[in-house]
C-alpha cells in the first residue's frame, strides 16, 4: 500500500466566488466548527482581525508529512500555499501559489510550483504549472490486461513548464491560449530490458535519451462552482487542445485533446452536506509520434487527482476514458467531521488498435475534517482499492 499526498493547489483557491454574483460573498458559518476553532480554544490564540477593506492580505498554509515515492521508499513532503486577492473581493477570485518540495535520502526529489492568478474582476486568469522532478516511475506498457507484477521501473529527470492566459468572455466562461513544455531527461530502465523492448513503442523510449515536447494550447473553461476544493452544486467543463511542433523545438509534430466534465448535485435541505459528485474526462492523442511518457495515463491528468485506488501510470494508451462518482456527507451538524464513498473506472486503448478492451475499476471511502470553515476546506483522508493494489491519499480539498 502506498501513501500519497495531494499537494496540487491544495486549499488556496477555496474562496472562489461567482464572477458577478455578490449575494453570497460572505459565507454563513454560524454553528460551524473547524480545526482553527479547536486550536484557538486549546492554545488561547488571539488571531488578528482584518477589515473588509484590506485587499492584499496573504493566507499561508503548511502541511508536512512523509509520503512514498515509487521505487524510492519514503520521502519528506512539505506543501506551502499562499492565497491573496488582486482585486475587489466581491467580484474577484482568490489567487494562489503552491510550492511542494519533496526529497529523500536516495537522491529522489521534486520542486513543483503551481499558480492560478486572477486579475481584478476576474477579467483574466493566468495559470502556471512548473516542475523539476528527479524520480522513478513504474510502467506496465500500453492498454490493459497486464498482470500487476508485469512492470518495469523507469528513471528520468523531468522539467515541466505550462503557462496559459484565459480571458473572461461571459460570466463563468473563459477562453485563451497557452504554452506547454515537457522535457524528460536521460530516460533509462533498471535491468537488462529497455523501455522500447518492454512497451513495443518507438517514440521517447530509447535508452539513455531525452524526450522533448513543446507546443501551444487552446483553452476553453466553463465553471459555475463557487468553491473548487469543496464544490457546491454546479457544473465544470474544460477543453484543452495541444499542438506540439518541431518549429518550437518538439521532437515530433503531435496533437492531443483533453475534455473534462463535472457535475455536483445536492440532496435535501437539512443543513448537513448531502451531495453527489460526478466526474468524467476523455484524453486522447489525435496524431502519431507522441512520446511514451506524454501519452494519456491514469493519475497524470492536469491536476493528478484521478484514479484513487489505482497506482499512478498503471494504465496508459493513445487515449484514456475515465469516470468517477462520489457521495459526500457530513457526520456532525457543526460540519467538523464528514465522510465520502467513491468509485471510479478507466479504460486505456490497446496498442495499435485504439480499442477500449478492458475496464479497470477501483473504489474506496474517506474521512473529512474541517480545516477552515471560512474557506470550507477539508483535510481529506481517502483509502482506495483495486485489483492487486491499495493506497492512502492525504490532501487539502476534495479530489474533484
Amino acid at each position: 500500500m502506498l501513501i500519497h499526498l495531494y499537494w496540487l493547489q491544495a486549499g488556496i483557491f477555496a474562496g472562489k466566488r461567482a464572477p458577478v454574483d455578490t449575494t453570497n460573498v460572505y459565507v454563513d458559518t454560524t454553528g460551524q466548527k473547524d480545526l482553527l476553532d479547536i486550536a484557538n480554544r486549546l492554545f488561547k490564540f488571539k488571531p488578528r482581525r482584518f477589515s473588509k477593506n484590506e485587499k492584499k492580505e496573504v493566507y499561508f498554509s503548511i502541511l508536512p508529512l512523509t509520503s512514498s515515492v515509487p521505487g524510492a521508499s519514503k520521502a519528506l513532503v512539505t506543501s506551502t500555499t499562499a492565497g491573496f486577492y488582486l482585486g475587489d473581493r466581491n467580484t474577484t477570485y482568490i489567487s494562489g501559489i503552491t510550492f511542494a518540495p519533496y526529497f529523500n535520502l536516495k537522491g529522489r526529489y521534486g520542486l513543483p510550483v503551481h499558480s492560478s492568478i486572477w486579475l481584478n474582476n476576474n477579467t483574466f486568469n493566468i495559470q502556471g504549472d512548473t516542475r523539476f522532478l528527479v524520480y522513478p516511475q513504474y510502467t506496465w506498457g500500453l492498454g490493459g490486461g497486464q498482470p500487476e507484477n508485469d512492470d518495469i521501473l523507469v528513471n528520468y529527470n523531468y522539467i515541466r513548464l505550462y503557462q496559459s492566459l484565459l480571458k473572461r468572455i461571459t460570466p463563468y466562461l473563459y477562453a485563451g491560449f497557452g504554452y506547454d513544455l515537457d522535457y524528460y531527461i536521460n530516460i533509462e530502465t533498471t535491468g537488462a530490458q529497455t523501455l522500447t523492448d518492454f512497451t513495443g513503442y518507438q517514440y521517447g523510449t530509447a535508452q539513455h535519451t531525452n524526450s522533448f515536447s513543446s507546443g501551444v494550447t487552446l483553452n476553453l473553461l466553463y465553471d459555475t462552482r463557487q468553491n473548487i476544493y469543496n464544490p457546491i452544486p454546479g457544473v465544470y467543463a474544460n477543453v484543452i487542445y495541444r499542438h506540439n511542433n518541431k518549429v518550437m523545438g518538439s521532437d515530433n509534430n503531435t496533437q492531443s485533446v483533453y475534455i473534462d466534465l463535472r457535475k455536483y448535485i445536492s440532496v435535501g435541505n437539512t443543513g448537513l452536506k448531502n451531495q453527489f459528485a460526478f466526474w468524467t474526462y476523455f484524453w486522447s492523442t489525435i496524431s502519431s509520434g507522441t512520446p511514451y511518457l506524454n501519452l494519456p495515463s491514469i493519475g497524470n491528468d492536469p491536476y493528478q487527482r484521478s484514479g484513487r485506488g489505482i497506482q499512478q501510470s498503471r494504465y496508459r494508451g493513445q487515449a484514456l476514458a475515465y469516470f468517477e462518482s462520489e457521495y459526500r456527507r457530513d457526520i456532525t451538524r457543526n460540519g467538523l467531521f464528514g465522510f465520502v464513498v467513491f468509485a471510479n473506472v478507466n479504460s486505456a486503448t490497446q496498442p495499435n488498435s485504439r480499442q477500449f478492451s478492458y475496464l479497470n475499476p477501483a473504489a474506496g471511502t474517506g474521512l473529512r475534517l474541517k480545516f477552515n470553515k471560512k474557506s470550507d476546506t477539508n483535510i481529506c483522508l481517502d483509502y482506495g482499492i483495486s485489483k492487486g493494489y491499495s493506497d492512502l491519499n492525504l490532501g487539502l480539498g476534495e479530489a474533484f
